[in-house]
């Protein structure tokens, strides 16, 4: 067991390290997209499936509540939270449509929607990020692998370096607390 969880810790790290390299200039990229969000009064719309779902429902609680500091509430949403409105989409439109159809009632010019998908081909994920570009709003994708057919329609791109689904997700979780910090820094 002490050598798996340290294959398991050490394969983490190096995916880490590799994000940083490949990486920091997306990251620096969506943290001033996301200050600039905020900044002009809009709000950061995340979506995601499974662990990604939950990733958004993290990340909105971190930017709504606070990250390291007390301060005032920041307009963040996860698409994931509301299961009424998830089921009653699913149910009407399709799957596909949980996430577009409250892209499509929920955006507005300033926001910012932050797509998360390990492998990039979620196709409701896909639905939003396109609902969102006929709005205008801005888009980011955080995926994996080589990004999938996501990350070549957002505006900005954070591919974690790895086919390994939780390696993927620890990265996506890693960058999304310090976006939430730089974000934090900058506003308060």
């Amino acid at each position: 067991m002490r050598k798996k969880i340290a294959t398991i810790i050490n394969e983490s790290i190096f995916v880490k390290e590799n994000t940083l390299q490949s990486q920091i200039d997306n990251i620096v990229a969506i943290a001033r997209a996301m200050i600039t969000c905020l900044k002009k009064g809009g709000k950061v719309i995340f979506c995601g499936n499974g662990g990604s779902a939950a990733d958004s429902q993290h990340l909105a609680a971190e930017l709504i509540g606070r990250f390291q500091k007390n301060r005032r509430a920041l307009a963040a949403i996860a698409l994931t939270a509301n299961s009424s409105i998830i089921t009653s989409l699913a149910n009407d439109f399709g799957f596909e449509s949980v996430f577009s159809k409250q892209i499509e009632g929920l955006a507005k010019k300033n926001d910012l929607v932050i797509a998360i998908s390990t492998s990039g081909n979620s196709s409701n994920v896909i639905a939003a990020v396109k609902q969102a570009r006929k709005m205008r709003v801005k888009t980011v994708s955080f995926t994996g692998g080589d990004g999938g057919k996501l990350a070549g329609l957002t505006d900005i791109s954070l591919i974690i370096p790895s086919h390994n689904t939780a390696r993927i997700q620890e990265a996506h979780i890693t960058v999304g607390h310090a976006l939430c910090q730089l974000v934090e820094e900058a506003i308060f």
